[in-house]
């Protein structure tokens, strides 16, 4: 019996994992975030919603620059082989492909946090409040 979800066959395997793998080169987890923050994590987490969102909850030690803000002047302030890692509300919003792309256009390496702030929450981690920011 056909349904949308059989009615197209899968990818072969080969072009499957080419697929997923390259997923991750382009985005990572809340989880991953998470454990890396807590060590040394050798990118920049950026929560590129506006700073009124940014000031009632946002993941601890992100650096508020709404995506409309990323240029060339503000991003100097890091060497120019600095990971970048945006965020936004969660899958819902497109603020995170915004501030990833303005970086990519500006020749910076960037990834997605997939989920956002949503699933930051829905992993069960906490938010940190306030204007201050590391950036």
């Amino acid at each position: 019996m056909s349904n949308n979800v059989t009615a197209v066959p899968a990818a072969p395997s080969d072009l499957a994992r080419e697929h997923f793998a390259a997923e991750f080169r382009f985005e990572t987890d809340c989880w991953d975030v998470h454990d890396a923050l807590a060590r040394d994590p050798g990118f920049v987490l950026l929560d590129v919603r506006s700073p009124a969102l940014f000031e009632k909850g946002h993941v601890p030690g992100a650096v508020n620059m709404p995506h409309g803000k990323i240029i060339r002047s503000k991003m100097a302030n890091w060497p120019e082989d600095t990971l970048f890692v945006t965020y936004c509300a969660g899958p819902h919003c497109n603020g995170a492909a915004r501030g990833a792309l303005r970086l990519a256009e500006l020749g910076r390496p960037v990834k997605i946090m997939a989920g956002g702030i949503t699933g930051w929450l829905d992993e069960g981690f906490e938010l940190a409040t306030g204007s201050e920011d590391p950036g």
